[in-house]
């Protein structure tokens, strides 16, 4: 598999899962035309769409995808934020749903901390090679622990040293501290997830949706390489990531 990143920030977040059988868009937060540039205009391949919530930079291309013919799953509570619930492109879900299929991926959502409606991850899974990804951002804590994963795309939004130096120095208001602590995943967090979790068959760690002025991305990389001593890579717009366990 690829995974082919459009936006990765608190400007836009989406990504494609990219296979043989198909393609899986990971959110739509950016302009619907990026997503279409990405695709190279062709969305007949694209099998659907998982969304995690309804913040803007998550959601802001759903309802053109829906519009051209694309499924978007989502919980129940982010299409009732975004106005979704009645679309029949609309495939919403309660978050202890069980695992569903979208194409030849085997979806299982879960719950993550965030304020949002009713925020989710996702656990995807390719069924002809059987390689198992963890897809979860905009959250400062998951309960879930995960099992033989291959692949993780995880938020590491900020360094705790960092947002602080940045609120002393008047560039940050307390406010946003705040909300940052509480919905989503800084450094010390994501490495205690990490440590929570079976990583035996891991091959690639993806870092996603980093804090422009809070994150230090060389440094997140190399204490996660050292922690893990796993390949780690920062998510960027236009990068393709190669998912190796089974290339094509």
């Amino acid at each position: 598999m690829k995974l082919k990143v459009i936006g990765s920030s608190s400007k836009g977040n989406s990504y494609i899962l990219e296979a043989q059988t198909g393609s899986l868009l990971l959110d739509a937060g950016v302009p619907f035309k990026e997503i279409q540039k990405a695709l190279y205009f062709n969305l007949s391949n694209v099998v659907g769409c998982l969304v995690t919530h309804e913040h803007k930079d998550h959601s802001k291309a759903v309802d053109n995808l829906m519009r051209s013919g694309v499924n978007c799953h989502m919980s129940i509570g982010t299409a009732e934020k975004i106005g979704a619930l009645l679309h029949h492109r609309c495939l919403s879900m309660p978050s202890f749903m069980p695992q569903f299929n979208i194409g030849d991926f085997i979806v299982k959502p879960f719950s993550v901390e965030h304020d949002a409606a009713e925020p989710l991850g996702y656990l995807i899974q390719y069924r002809p090679t059987g390689e198992k990804l963890l897809f979860a951002t905009d959250t400062y804590f998951i309960r879930n622990r995960f099992n033989r994963l291959n692949y993780i795309m995880v938020e590491c939004n900020y360094c705790r040293n960092i947002l602080e130096e940045n609120i002393e120095a008047g560039l940050i208001p307390e406010s946003l501290k705040n909300r940052l602590l509480e919905s989503h995943f800084s450094l010390d967090n994501v490495k205690g997830f990490l440590e929570a979790n079976d990583l035996t068959q891991v091959r690639k760690i993806v870092l996603i949706h980093l804090s422009e002025g809070n994150s230090d991305a060389a440094r997140m990389v190399r204490e996660i390489k050292d922690l893990t001593i796993k390949d780690v890579e920062v998510a960027e717009p236009a990068k393709v990531i190669d998912l190796e366990m089974c290339p094509f």
